[in-house]
């Protein structure tokens, strides 16, 4: 019976085409976004579960992440005419399958970024994404719907047993029964229908790219900025979250609220940094202690009419890197200058793991390890001179007959002062 059961479920997954229902808006309160439906109520399972979530201390991007890959879910829920409370690991494997071959919804405006999509940039050797769900996106997926479905059970609604199941572990063996003590533990409640991600390995920019990018920035602000995150190793949401009063211009430190535990730590900056602050900060006026740091270039009409700064956001922040990066024909990330600096600190002598680690704000060493191996540009480099020694040794002239040479002073004593007239 339970085989005839999957039978009659199995679905033509390519066939699937999800419908445009609901959004995700934020929302003045506790909880920064809501997951609405076509009639612009809030999902009452969504919010009561979000509500939870972010009184966990979650952040709101993390908030908004969740409302997002949730309403995926509800939207593939009512194209296979599913309610949220029956479904099973069936649906969960369903759906897996479905985001490996689906395709992103993308906006009509879509111009230049389509042509791009996929392709590998000249400049940086680096990829466009293309419109195709990564192994990643999938694994978040089903992490939110494992912790979505969790709380629901806990709170004895929803379905019996989780959807999202956990890997089988053939046998009924002991975990990590047969481990490595050379490797790390596998942590163990692995979701089944988890893909195998890729090891992705740090990129570095050239200098060279660097000095290039810097040059194609318009103003001291937009200078600071990098500079401050290719000395410090922040992120780009450290970097946006300082405020006047995370300025040490004494020590030349920045304090910054890392990501995720929002614990404040202190970070040294290059000389290079401060010098660009305080020519950006001179076109400002006087901040108070607790303003932000980062403010729009331009002014804009408020509410009351009148012209006033706002804050830097991060996708301000992705605009002027996407108006460099047009200069130079690249695509260079924030993420590209944490990695180069992280990088550039594993090759100096006086830097211990330990230190990198701290800089970067990594919980586990074995994550800071990462940065030990050389990144592609500096392999492809050593093997570009190990063509060209090779070469050049080909063309050289095969060595003669060695040639006796004697010393002056031998020979005045073997033939005398005459040297053997």
């Amino acid at each position: 019976m339970v085989v005839q059961d999957l039978e009659q479920r199995e679905r033509d997954v390519a066939a699937i085409v999800l419908p445009s229902w609901g959004r995700v808006v934020p929302v003045d309160g506790m909880v920064p976004f809501a997951m609405l439906d076509d009639a612009g109520v809030a999902v009452t399972p969504v919010q009561t579960f979000l509500r939870d979530f972010a009184a966990c201390g979650n952040r709101p991007g993390s908030v908004r992440s969740y409302a997002f890959a949730l309403l995926r879910w509800w939207r593939f829920l009512r194209a296979v005419e599913v309610g949220w409370s029956q479904a099973t690991a069936v649906e969960n494997r369903d759906f897996v399958l479905w985001l490996r071959q689906a395709v992103k919804p993308v906006a009509g405006r879509r111009t230049a970024s389509l042509k791009l999509a996929g392709t590998v940039n000249a400049v940086t050797r680096k990829q466009y994404l293309d419109d195709e769900y990564k192994p990643r996106t999938v694994r978040h997926n089903n992490a939110v719907l494992r912790t979505f479905y969790d709380f629901w059970i806990e709170q004895g609604c929803g379905p019996l047993i989780n959807p999202v199941p956990l890997a089988r572990r053939g046998g009924g063996r002991r975990p990590n029964a047969h481990h490595n003590p050379l490797q790390p533990f596998r942590p163990e409640g692995r979701l089944r229908y988890n893909p195998r991600v890729p090891r992705r390995r740090p990129r570095a920019m050239p200098d060279a790219a660097w000095n290039d990018l810097f040059t194609a920035l318009g103003s001291p602000r937009d200078r600071a900025l990098l500079v401050l995150a290719i000395s410090t190793a922040a992120r780009a949401s450290e970097l946006l979250g300082l405020r006047a009063c995370d300025l040490d211009w004494g020590g030349q430190l920045i304090r910054v609220r890392r990501k995720g535990t929002d614990a404040e730590q202190w970070l040294p900056a290059s000389p290079e940094a401060f010098v660009w602050l305080r020519l950006y900060l001179a076109g400002l006026a006087r901040l108070a202690p607790g303003e932000a740091l980062w403010w729009t270039l331009r002014r804009r009409r408020q509410e009351d009419a009148r012209l006033r700064r706002i804050t830097l956001t991060y996708d301000a922040l992705r605009a002027v890197l996407r108006r460099a990066n047009a200069l130079l024909g690249a695509n260079w990330s924030m993420h590209d200058l944490r990695h180069t600096c992280a990088l550039r600190m594993t090759r100096d002598a006086n830097l211990s793991l330990r230190d990198i680690q701290v800089l970067l704000g990594h919980a586990h060493l074995t994550t800071t390890q990462i940065y030990l191996e050389d990144d592609d540009a500096t392999v492809i480099a050593r093997v570009r001179q190990h063509h060209a020694d090779r070469e050049e040794r080909a063309v050289q002239p095969p060595p003669g007959p060695p040639v006796a040479v004697y010393d002056a002073a031998d020979m005045a004593v073997l033939f005398g002062a005459g040297g053997g007239r």
